[in-house]
């Protein structure tokens, strides 16, 4: 194939990669703080397989009931459970992270293990 229909291609798949996000419904915000919490919390704050063990508490929308201030808080100081993350993201990076977990439906609660 020649360069120029190698480069055709090329630009349709990334039309349609960025198509499917916009289909999403997340803003540009919300689609950039998906990727920070996917490449930095993401590891203790989601469950990667269905038999693993979540070393955080689940985060969505239900994380800012009583505010924005206190998850933003959290995310930039830290606890004694969790690193903080005030050098590694600017200010304007935890709020797109805080704008995406928004957009997070709660998860439903998971039914106790039977005893046996």
């Amino acid at each position: 194939m020649n360069r120029p229909g190698l480069a055709c291609i090329s630009a349709f798949m990334a039309l349609g990669a960025t198509s499917a996000l916009a289909a999403e419904g997340l803003t540009d915000q919300q689609l950039e703080g998906r990727r920070f919490f996917q490449q930095s919390c993401g590891v203790c704050h989601t469950k990667p397989t269905l038999t693993s063990a979540v070393f955080g508490p689940v985060l969505s929308k239900a994380t800012f009931a009583n505010g924005d201030e206190q998850p933003k808080k959290q995310i930039a100081e830290g606890s004694p459970n969790m690193p903080g993350f005030k050098y590694h993201f600017k200010p304007e990076q935890i709020d797109a992270i805080a704008a995406y977990l928004k957009t997070v439906d709660t998860p439903p609660a998971e039914a106790p293990e039977a005893k046996k």
